[in-house]
């Protein structure tokens, strides 16, 4: 379920809401492969399901910086903001990783738009509270506070 606004004064009446949530997607070791290759991070406990199964998960785990990349696909979701010349991802202020996310479990982002500020250059930085859930876990795989700038 998306919410759609049409330029930076409607995106400025949203400051404080609940965006909702995101569909599930699922993290397969074959994008935990993709992205082990892309970064040149293989360790075992990620890229070797046999010995990540008698590690401390008891199966390979995705990268916590992957789960952090699928937060703009999952936020996505949430808001899609048009009548806008430019979306900068600008930054952010806190993650944590509270949980490992298994290969092949399924995670989501529920997302709250924390605060709508003005920015010089005419535009607008958004702040998104961002949790990244993980479908029956007990805690999230990602707790972050996310900046993006959209101008005119």
């Amino acid at each position: 379920m998306s919410i759609t606004v049409n330029g930076l004064a409607e995106l400025r009446k949203l400051a404080g809401s609940d965006l909702g949530t995101s569909g599930w997607i699922e993290i397969t070791q074959e994008r935990i492969n993709t992205f082990a290759d892309a970064t040149d991070d293989h360790q075992w406990i990620h890229v070797d399901p046999e010995r990540a199964a008698a590690g401390p998960f008891g199966a390979p785990i995705a990268h916590g910086y992957l789960t952090l990349a699928l937060f703009i696909p999952l936020f996505t979701e949430l808001l899609d903001v048009r009548g806008v010349a430019t979306k900068v991802n600008y930054g952010l202020n806190k993650v944590r990783f509270p949980a490992p996310v298994k290969a092949g479990s399924r995670i989501r982002l529920a997302g709250k738009l924390a605060a709508v500020e003005d920015v010089p250059g005419g535009g607008v930085q958004i702040t998104v509270d961002g949790t990244i859930e993980i479908e029956g876990g007990a805690k999230p795989a990602a707790v972050l506070r996310s900046l993006s700038r959209f101008y005119a």
